[in-house]
């Protein structure tokens, strides 16, 4: 069964999907961020969050137990209370996409580090590549991914079907995963209703992940 929802108390309705990816598409190229007159953390997270805040939504609002973790799990949190988390293969224009790995979190060379990147899905294409917005490198920009191909970066024609989401490092192994495709951990959707969501195998829902650090120990998490 998928996790109980809490009520939001400050909504009374759900943001239009459109507006989502407006305000997300508007960031594309920014260096700065604000949202309702305040300065906003300029990482992948606080881009999600500056979205969604300007439609209602703190995609942060924290319980006590949260307060030490990383932005990407404050989100992750939120959407588990409110929302569903899924792998598809239905996804829709302001979704919220999350990566494990796309970097070395907790610097011991493994590839163990859950809910390190996050991104606003803006479109699907027709050949299921999708289109999202985040902050991967100096700016807010789009990348795709491609989840039927997941280790191709650009086809013959060159499409590009993945783009490089981890950084080359030194230390990583020879064979550490870098493109979307292969960094994917499911995706978030706070813009249905509840009622209209699919209860049946049609989408495939994540009922919570078993492998994320405490949020209560008291080591703070970078985004």
């Amino acid at each position: 069964m998928p996790p109980e929802r809490d009520a939001v108390p400050a909504l009374t309705s759900l943001p239009n999907r459109s507006a989502i990816v407006q305000s997300a598409a508007r960031l594309v190229g920014a260096r700065t961020i604000t949202s309702q007159g305040k300065r906003i953390a300029y990482d992948c997270a606080g881009v999600a969050r500056a979205v969604y805040l300007e439609h209602g939504i703190d995609l942060y609002r924290a319980t006590s137990r949260e307060v030490n973790a990383n932005g990407v799990r404050l989100i992750y949190n939120h959407v588990h209370r409110h929302g569903i988390l899924h792998r598809g293969p239905d996804v829709m224009p302001g979704d919220l996409v999350f990566f494990d790995n796309t970097w070395d979190f907790n610097g011991d060379g493994e590839a163990n580090d859950p809910l390190t990147h996050i991104g606003i899905v803006e479109e699907v294409e027709p050949d299921g590549t999708v289109v999202f917005i985040s902050r991967v490198a100096s700016a807010t920009e789009r990348y795709r991914m491609n989840l039927e191909q997941p280790h191709i970066h650009r086809t013959g024609d060159g499409r590009v079907l993945n783009d490089y989401i981890r950084r080359k490092h030194p230390t990583d192994p020879a064979d550490t995963a870098r493109l979307t495709g292969e960094l994917f951990a499911f995706y978030g959707n706070l813009l249905s209703p509840w009622e209209d969501l699919p209860k049946d195998d049609t989408i495939v829902q994540i009922q919570d992940r078993q492998d994320l650090p405490d949020p209560s120990v008291s080591t703070v998490l970078r985004p």
